[in-house]
């Protein structure tokens, strides 16, 4: 295959991973507020508020991942655990379970038992990789996304996250390369299929997006508020963010809608400019977000280069 016939599968991987980022990094400096005091003090948070905008611990797992596929050519669990603890660094605003799994992890414990009971949306906002790379095979994509989401989360509802919202990326990316409109209904069903056999009642979370229209990124913000709780429980958090997919019509309203629900709203803007990102591309992500990202050593270049490295 020439190089030049991947260009349009490299502009939505670097998408979905640089839409995580940018998610993630507009989101942080409002984690945890309401989405009325979020309102109230910005109207419409649009801008990054960091000089330098930096990631939390989404981004930093996803790195994991992105190490992961790049050393190995497929997932690795027993790899990715090592990268993530690699990689781990408490500033980044990790959760305080995933503290005990580092540590877990350190002492040299097996991948698979090194995880904790929680329902947490930590398995889902790093997914984005699998996503991509195994967009083409829905079943090795599931497959995989269990095995990443393990290594942290044994809950149903974790898991059950974590396959969501990597059905989600895949689908994107397929619908983005073959410019096909997404369809709502028939896109969340198609998540919900994937999921149902993991967590039924997670698989049913989903209809409440069916029911909302689209409309102005107020008013979606609104109707998406009263239907979650926005919290860090997958259950909750995953259906906002491919709502706020599917209920708009470009990245750049899809991560602002995200960021403005409130509640979680670094990992609910990574989440959502994750699928976005797959769909429209790293092309659609506007300057002004992509520029002010960190750019150290595990930074925007880093990752853009470790997306070449898969794709190439």
């Amino acid at each position: 295959m020439k190089e030049t016939t991947k260009e349009p599968l490299l502009d939505r991987f670097l998408g979905a991973a640089l839409g995580t980022f940018v998610g993630d990094a507009l989101g942080e400096p409002v984690e945890g507020w309401p989405h009325g005091a979020i309102s109230g003090r910005f109207g419409l948070l649009d801008r990054m508020l960091q000089e330098e905008a930096r990631y939390t611990d989404d981004t930093q797992m996803m790195i994991g991942i992105l190490e992961t596929l790049v050393e190995k050519g497929r997932f690795d669990p027993a790899l990715c655990a090592s990268r993530f603890q690699q990689n781990f660094h408490p500033m980044r605003g990790y959760g305080r379970r995933i503290f005990g799994v580092m540590e877990r992890i350190r002492q040299g414990l097996s991948w698979d038992q090194v995880g904790t009971d929680s329902y947490g949306n930590g398995g889902a906002m790093r997914i984005a990789p699998i996503g991509c790379f195994y967009y083409q095979d829905l079943e090795a994509l599931k497959e995989n996304a269990v095995l990443s989401a393990r290594i942290t989360h044994n809950h149903p509802e974790g898991l059950a996250g974590a396959v969501a919202q990597a059905t989600a990326v895949g689908l994107a990316l397929e619908y983005g390369l073959s410019k096909k409109p997404i369809e709502a209904e028939g896109f969340l069903d198609r998540i919900a299929s994937a999921v149902i056999d993991v967590d039924k009642d997670f698989a049913a979370s989903l209809d409440a997006v069916k029911s909302i229209p689209k409309g102005s990124i107020p008013e979606v913000v609104d109707a998406i508020s009263g239907q979650y709780s926005l919290t860090l429980r997958a259950i909750e958090s995953v259906p906002a963010a491919v709502g706020a997919f599917v209920l708009t019509e470009s990245f750049r309203d899809a991560v602002v809608l995200a960021v403005n629900l409130g509640g979680d709203t670094d990992t609910i803007g990574a989440m959502a400019g994750a699928i976005a990102g797959a769909y429209y591309g790293h092309s659609s992500i506007p300057r002004k977000w992509l520029d002010p990202l960190e750019n150290g050593a595990k930074g925007r270049d880093y990752v853009a280069n470790c997306v070449r490295k898969l794709v190439f």
